[in-house]
Parts: C-alpha cells; structure tokens; sequence
C-alpha cells in the first residue's frame, strides 16, 4: 500500500513538472534565442553526449553564438565567444549579475552568501570580502609572506620523497589549501593533520563529482535525484560534513573573540554582527558567515591546486618549455634567493607559461553560471528574469583570432615578437564584468610563486617518454580535472 502510494506520488510529481515545462515552453516561443527543441522535462538531454561542454559548443555551430537550451526542466541562455560574452557580462553587467544556480550547491547555500542575486545584498556582502581579505593579505606583502612561507614547506615535504614517483594532487592542495586557512581561520595546517586530510579528501571528492556524467545529470533533474539513491547522496553528505567544519570553527572563535583584535575573516564578520545586531535586515549574521566561509574555503583551495597540476604536467610534457622557465629563474632569481612575486615583472617566460597552462587547461571552461536579474534584451531577443546564463569561458581560450593555432600548447600566445609579456584581452578564466572571481588577484600570486619556488628546486619527470604522454581532462560536468598522473621531483 505505501509502495503504491510512494509510486503515484512520483508519477505525479513527475506529470506536474512535464505540464509546467510545456507550459513555460510555449509561453516563450519566439522571444528566447533560437535552439534545440527541447523534450518535455528531461529539454536537450538526449543532445548532450558524454562531454558536456563539447556537446554544448555542437550545438552553437548550428544556433550561433547565443542560443537557448534546456537542461532538464532548467532553461539557460547560452553565451560564446568574446563579443556576446563581452556585450553581457561588461556592456549590460547589471542585467547578468545575478549568480546561477549550482545543485550541488543550492540546498545549503539557497540564495545566500556570496551567491545572493539581491544585487544590494551582494554588493554588501562582496565588498566585505575584499576588504577583509586585503587587512588579512590579500593583495599586501603578509599574503606574500605566506604563500613564501608555505612554498618552503612544500618545498621540504617534496624534497623528503626522494625522487619516488608520486600523485602531486594532495601534496598541491595541501600547500595551497593552507593559504586560504591562514587567512579565514588565522593558522596553517600541519599536512599529516588528519582533519586537514579528511578535508582535502572532502573537497576533492565535491570537484571530481562535478566533473562527472552524475553531476552532469544531477545539475539538470536534482529535484527529484535529491530524493533518489546515488553518487549524488555521499556528494551531498560530503558538502554537509564540509558545513559542519566551518560551524566548528566559527564556534571555536565566538568563544575566543577579541572585538578589538580581530585574527582572521571568521573574526571580522562577527564583529560586523555584533555591530548590527539591531538591524533586521543585515545580512551579517551565522548562516551567511559559514557559508561564505565555506565558499571561500572551497574556491581558494581546487581552483589553484587544479590549475597548478595541469601546469607541472605540461611542464613534463614539454621539457624543452621546462627548460627555458629554469634558466629564467636562474638568471633573475638564482637558486638561493626565495621567489618575490615582484619577479614576475622580469620574468615574461615564466609569465606565459602560467598563463598557457591556465588557457589550455581550461578548469573553468564554462564558467559559473549567471542569471539575468530582470527582464532583458540582449541582440533582439527575450530573456526574462531569473534566466540562468552560462557563459562559455572556454570559446574565447580556443578562439584562432586571439590564439592561432589554440588546440596547441604554446607559450608563446603570451609574448611578442621581441619576447615580452602580452595581455590578451580574451584571456578571462577567472570570467569578467560583477561576478568575477573576488580572488583573482591571491590566485595569480600563488600560481606565480609555488611554480617558481618549486621549478627552483626540482626537475619534474614523468614514469613516460614526453611524446608518449597524454594531457588528458576529465570534463563532463561543469569543471575540468586532469585525469591523475604520478610524476617525480628530482633535485637540481
């Protein structure tokens, strides 16, 4: 009996969503942007093969570089290519600066946080970050200091394996994870930490489940995937343990808070409470303190670390391109001196590797998502509010007019004819216009200083010949993840 009743709850649920999305389907026939038919419910699923993002830029060869799509019952507007990117997110940046919804993500986060589309509270919120991450060193020498710092211990930890061949991925996490820590919660963690590693582990687990084909088909039905069994269930209890840290920690400085002497962002925010705890409606209060912290937390440690193992890589793949990196190094910073971010400057090589790496491995190829915050034109149609946008950040790091050649790894993209450092202005991967990512900045600074501490010290080699190796991604969902590789660090 209760099965049966279970049965013609979800056969239902099911019939009022099919009804509901052929509803909004017709209702906006003709003033969207051209694309697939979609399918009652499940829209374009059948068109998007295992790759996602490849199988959204097949569908831009028909439908040009705006069109419409259906994921699932979820309706976006898709954007390609640096003109249409460049006209939404810069020339009308108010009408996309709302922040999309990531499934993983929206049963925490619902709304809140750094991902709030009340453009007022956001702003409020947004400001608060960087002005507190910059007191705390972003953007400052401490910040500097600390990513030196942490460079230095790497730089042991790698040394004590002994030229062994390794997975870099936690080694990397670990050292940059400790970053973002020192800076949020005021201390570092020791790598054999087991809390630390069971963190590590947490996280990792989140971003290789969004890079899935599960997170792929739970970001298009988790309405009802939230209710069913699978991957989904142990990535949401990974994301609710995560949660559970951070409330531990912002308990721990409640407890130990000094108004006067702030040591951390957890700090910071609770002193902001404190001081508007007469007003209704602030938007300084614990559910938004642990969830920024935990957007900060997340995003500070895989985006860096990821991009970091796409670079060692290609730098194994590529010796003669390695080669040239340790001979800058040696002739602008010597094998004594610790690296200064400063360097960079006189260092251009170096520079366009970084950035070549950051282009070819396109982590963030998609972008997060938008949505339109009111009822918007854009090149003669339709969108109407609360449309998610996914904007194609991987179209403008494969685009020929900007990087010939684009399916090559060149660092070259990024220097002129007399060998200098070139900005390129379709080189986005930490997107552009409101909702660019607040930690570019820090980002760029711990890619610049643990390459060049660590290429320092070491030679990177590989258990394959160069021409034997493969720089393969795993890219089904909305990020991308080096398939793992193992490599040795062996002393110069």
């Amino acid at each position: 009996m209760a099965l049966g009743l279970l049965l013609l709850a979800v056969v239902a649920f099911l019939s009022v969503m099919v009804l509901k999305s052929v509803w909004y389907q017709k209702k906006l026939s003709g003033k969207l942007p051209p694309g697939p038919a979609p399918l009652p419910f499940i829209g374009n699923y059948l068109q998007l093969k295992t790759e996602f993002y490849t199988s959204i830029i097949k569908i831009s060869k028909t439908y040009g570089p705006v069109f419409t799509i259906y994921l699932g019952p979820r309706r976006f507007v898709v954007l390609c290519g640096y003109k249409a990117l460049k006209e939404a997110l810069v020339d009308q940046a108010e009408e996309f600066s709302g922040r999309g919804r990531l499934a993983i993500f929206h049963n925490l986060i619902k709304g809140i946080g750094l991902g709030h589309n009340n453009e007022d509270h956001a702003k409020q919120l947004r400001r608060f970050c960087i002005t507190t991450l910059r007191d705390f060193g972003m953007g400052k020498r401490s910040i500097e200091e600390r990513i030196q710092e942490e460079a230095s211990f790497l730089k042991e930890t790698l040394q004590d394996t002994r030229g062994a061949y390794i997975d870099p991925t936690f080694y990397l996490s670990k050292a940059v994870c400790n970053i973002i820590s020192s800076i949020v919660f005021g201390d570092r963690f020791d790598y054999e930490d087991e809390e630390f590693l069971s963190l590590l582990k947490r996280m990792l687990g989140l971003m290789q489940f969004m890079s899935s084909s599960a997170g792929q088909l739970y970001e298009m039905f988790y309405s009802v995937m939230n209710h069913l069994p699978g991957p989904q269930q142990q990535a949401i209890k990974k994301l609710l343990e995560l949660e559970a840290f951070i409330i531990k920690k912002v308990e721990q400085n409640q407890e130990t808070l000094d108004p006067n002497s702030p040591r951390n962002v957890i700090d910071s925010f609770l002193i902001r409470m404190q001081e508007e705890k007469n007003n209704p409606n602030t938007e300084f209060y614990v559910k938004n303190l642990v969830i920024i912290t935990l957007t900060l937390f997340f995003a500070g440690t895989e985006t860096v670390s990821t991009n970091l193992r796409y670079c060692f890589q290609l730098l194994m793949k590529y010796p003669d391109v390695a080669a040239k990196v340790h001979e800058e190094i040696d002739r602008v910073i010597g094998r004594d001196r610790q690296p200064k971010f400063e360097d960079h400057i006189k260092m251009p090589y170096t520079e366009a590797v970084i950035h070549e790496s950051l282009r070819y491995g396109g982590m963030s190829a998609m972008g997060l998502a938008r949505m339109v915050t009111k009822d918007t034109r854009f090149r003669g149609f339709f969108i109407p509010k609360d449309t998610e946008v996914l904007t194609m950040l991987g179209t403008l790091m494969t685009d020929s007019k900007f990087f010939p050649g684009p399916e090559n790894f060149d660092p070259h993209h990024f220097l002129d004819e007399k060998g200098k450092f070139k900005k390129i202005e379709a080189f986005m991967p930490f997107s552009m216009g409101k909702r660019s990512c607040l930690g570019e900045g820090l980002a760029r600074m711990e890619l610049f200083l643990f390459v060049t501490t660590i290429m320092q010290h070491f030679q990177f080699k590989s258990a394959q010949m160069p021409q034997d190796m493969e720089v393969s991604r795993m890219q089904t969902g909305i990020t991308t993840l080096p398939l793992k590789y193992t490599m040795s660090f062996l002393p110069r």
